[in-house]
């Protein structure tokens, strides 16, 4: 009886040490973060200049008549695409506008008559564009100060960029275009102009880029916002890992490899390149054959919002 009293303290010792080790062991884990491991992978990168804009034509005519008088009929309306001479709208100088209400008292004939010997004024494009602004409907009195339509020649994205990051913008830069309507959709434009004279605006000094879009689309909008990224450099087919994996110090970058047929790492210093807001480029060090032990996305979004540096060794 004894001897059976005391196997049966033994076992409950081993128990009680065992629940001991299983509960440090978790939080080691739990302080620690999860570990992921992860190979590099060969992909495109490309670094960027953001920036905001809007949509505006390049180049706006105000079609204004040579006299005063009223708009008889006007032949197109807001998105049709003109061709240089033709005829935007009919009107009639104050004379003519005159004699034809007149002439409606008199009847019919008298009005055709009038419409014969005293002819019309055609409104006629200067240029090939779209109507972008309707301003006036026929019956309207209008001076030759009035606008009664607008042109574009073309829609493109007049972008600012302040002089800090101007220097790194060249003319032929291609350009991803992305409107906040349809935030889903990716336009790709080229720098067509860059300003030779700058603003300031909110005491920075700006510059005007105008962003040519390779094909305009259909719902592109005189006035819309519009966000930019300028690709300043790009890099195709390179070795890539998650940004989250590089650790670095003030001498080096360097990463943590997992040794093989064991459980620990150790550190191997990397050259990096080009890096976005996801990936970055590894130019030597690494190959695809490796295995990389980085905290897993779980555990680096825990210690982003307490604050935390996930790359900077804890104290206890």
């Amino acid at each position: 009886m004894m001897k059976k009293h005391k196997i049966l303290i033994m076992v409950l010792v081993f128990i009680a040490a065992g629940a001991f080790f299983m509960m440090n062991k978790k939080q080691s884990v739990s302080e620690g973060g999860a570990v992921a491991e992860i190979k590099p992978f060969m992909g495109n990168i490309h670094s960027t200049i953001p920036t905001t804009g809007v949509v505006e034509p390049q180049n706006r005519l105000e079609i204004k008549p040579s006299i005063n008088g009223r708009i008889e009929e006007i032949l197109v309306r807001e998105g049709d695409s003109v061709k240089k001479g033709d005829i935007l709208a009919w009107m009639s100088s104050t004379e003519r506008a005159a004699l034809l209400d007149a002439a409606l008292a008199q009847g019919e004939e008298a009005v055709k008559y009038w419409q014969d010997v005293y002819r019309a004024s055609p409104l006629i494009s200067p240029i090939n564009g779209e109507v972008i602004v309707r301003a006036v409907e026929p019956g309207q009195t209008v001076t030759s100060a009035d606008p009664v339509l607008v042109l574009s020649d073309r829609l493109i994205v007049s972008a600012q960029f302040d002089e800090t990051d101007i220097g790194r913008v060249k003319k032929g830069q291609v350009t991803i275009i992305t409107l906040d309507a349809y935030p889903e959709i990716k336009i790709i434009g080229l720098v067509d102009h860059i300003a030779y004279e700058s603003q300031l605006i909110n005491n920075v000094t700006i510059y005007d880029v105008d962003i040519a879009p390779e094909k305009v689309p259909p719902f592109f909008r005189s006035g819309m916002s519009v966000n930019v990224e300028v690709i300043e450099n790009q890099r195709e087919n390179v070795l890539l890992i998650p940004v989250e994996a590089v650790r670095k110090d003030e001498k080096r970058a360097y990463v943590l490899i997992k040794k093989l047929n064991e459980s620990d790492s150790e550190e191997r210093d990397i050259k990096v390149g080009l890096s976005d807001e996801t990936n970055i480029e590894v130019v030597t060090g690494l190959t695809v054959e490796d295995i990389i032990s980085m905290e897993s996305k779980a555990s680096l979004s825990r210690k982003k919002q307490t604050g935390k540096n996930p790359f900077m060794p804890s104290h206890r």
